[in-house]
């Protein structure tokens, strides 16, 4: 790929970004809500907790529930969680090549930047091929201070890879995350694949997303 990029870093959002695993969480996590009392659909779900971190919503789930938000549900979560990712994960098509040519034209500046804990972006880079693009380079909203659609996380990346935010593009396909990358100061490119059922276009322009896109393959043109 000739040319160069008219950022100085690239940084991923992973969920719904670089990998399809949106809907196995979330289903996942209806089922054992659903186990507790609280009964709705998988589009409703993904409506309520997509681009969030599931803790943050403990005080939803302890109402909608009437049970406690423990620690323990959750890890039993997680780990049902990655059963189910380690049995179905798939990246979203044309992520791996998109992450390449991010990585030959920034000489490595790329980072992944997930609200989703450690370990989970961990096993999906892994299960998806994706791992060794961002080696020393992933970041979690769970090690910030307050996860997005604050900046922390965020903050932290460009920080880590030494560039000011107005050289980053950041990629998001929720409201939450363009929020988070609008507040770091970063041109923040959308991505809404057909068929969305968490959210259109118009929110994550209405978000701060500088444009929108339907395939990782059309922010090409975005990025020159």
């Amino acid at each position: 790929m000739s040319g160069t990029l008219r950022f100085d870093a690239v940084l991923f959002d992973c969920d719904g970004v670089l990998v399809d695993s949106e809907p196995l969480t979330m289903g996942v996590l209806r089922d054992m809500l659903e186990e507790r009392g609280w009964r709705m659909s998988l589009e409703d779900c993904m409506q309520i907790f997509v681009g969030k971190a599931t803790k943050d919503e403990a005080a939803r789930i302890e109402r909608e529930t009437g049970q406690p938000f423990t620690t323990e549900w959750l890890h039993s979560f997680w780990a049902r969680r990655d059963i189910a990712l380690h049995a179905h994960l798939q990246a979203i098509p044309g992520a791996e090549a998109l992450v390449r040519d991010a990585y030959a034209l920034t000489g490595g500046q790329i980072a992944c930047v997930s609200g989703a804990d450690r370990d989970k972006i961990g096993l999906q880079l892994g299960k998806t091929g994706l791992l060794h693009w961002f080696e020393g380079r992933i970041f979690s909203g769970h090690d910030m201070p307050r996860s997005k659609p604050h900046p922390d996380v965020y903050l932290a990346a460009m920080a880590q890879l030494q560039v000011e935010p107005q050289q980053c593009l950041v990629i998001e396909d929720t409201v939450t995350g363009v929020r988070a990358g609008v507040a770091a100061g970063a041109a923040v490119c959308g991505l809404c694949l057909p068929g969305n059922p968490v959210v259109s276009p118009e929110q994550l322009l209405a978000a701060g997303a500088q444009q929108v896109v339907a395939k990782l393959d059309d922010i090409r043109a975005f990025w020159r």
